[in-house]
C-alpha cells in the first residue's frame, strides 16, 4: 500500500488527505463483507465445478448438482432427477415475462410427465414458501418449485449455472434443456411457448 501511495503522488500532486481517503477505500472494497461472503463460497462450487463431465461430442456439460428445498420444506437434488428430461427453469413470482410462461409449462407437464419430462422451478427473491405456495395455487401450477432451505442458496445455484456453463445469468426466466443423462443440451433467455419448448424436448422424450 505505501508503495501504491508513492507512486500516486508522483502522478498527481494531491494532498496527504485525498491520498488517505484513497487508501482508505482501497482497503474497503479489499475486506467488504460481499467479499468474504463470495470467497467463503467458492471452494465448495469450485469444487462442484470440477466434477462437471462432458458428453462423448464435448458439446454438452453436466448440469451441476444443487439441493433445495421444496414448498413442503422437503430437500430435492438435482441428481434424484437422473432418467428424466428436465426443463430447469429460474423465475420468480414477481417477473412478467416468467408469469407469461407459465401456462405453457403447465400444458407441457400435463402433456408429457407421463413420458419422463420434469419441470423444476427455481423461485428467486419471492418471499417464503407459504407466498409462493399460495402463488403456486392461484395460477394452478403443476411443476415443482424449488426455494432456499435457510438463506440465500438459490442465488448460489444462481451463480453456479452461469460459472458451469460460461454465461452469467443476468435476467429471468431462464431456462435449461436437461437430459436423461444429465447433460445440458439448450439454454432459453426470456420466455418460450409450449410448441418451442416440445420441439426441443422431443428428441429426448
Amino acid at each position: 500500500m505505501n508503495i501504491l501511495i508513492k507512486n500516486i503522488k508522483k502522478i498527481f500532486p494531491l494532498d496527504g488527505v485525498l491520498i488517505f481517503l484513497i487508501a482508505l477505500s482501497l482497503i474497503s472494497c479489499e475486506n467488504s463483507p460481499a467479499q468474504k461472503d463470495l470467497s467463503s463460497n467458492e471452494p465448495k462450487n469450485k469444487k462442484i465445478e470440477k466434477n462437471l463431465k462432458k458428453d462423448s461430442k464435448g458439446s454438452s456439460i453436466s448440469a451441476p448438482d444443487f439441493t433445495l428445498a421444496d414448498l413442503n420444506g422437503d430437500w430435492i437434488s438435482l441428481n434424484q432427477l437422473k432418467g428424466k428430461v428436465v426443463l430447469l427453469n429460474f423465475w420468480g413470482t414477481w417477473c412478467g415475462p416468467c408469469r407469461k410462461e407459465i401456462p405453457d409449462f403447465i400444458k407441457l407437464s400435463n402433456k408429457y410427465k407421463k413420458e419422463g419430462l420434469e419441470i423444476v422451478g427455481i423461485t428467486l427473491t419471492s418471499g417464503p414458501p407459504e407466498k409462493i405456495s399460495d402463488f403456486a395455487d392461484n395460477w394452478g401450477i403443476n411443476y415443482t418449485l424449488l426455494t432456499d432451505i435457510e438463506g440465500n442458496e438459490t442465488q448460489m445455484v444462481t451463480a453456479l449455472y452461469g460459472r458451469s456453463t460460461g454465461k452469467q445469468i443476468t435476467g429471468i426466466p431462464t431456462t435449461f434443456l436437461i437430459d436423461r443423462e444429465g447433460f445440458i443440451r439448450k439454454r432459453y433467455v426470456g420466455p418460450r411457448s409450449e410448441a418451442i419448448f416440445y420441439n426441443d424436448i422431443k428428441p429426448y422424450l
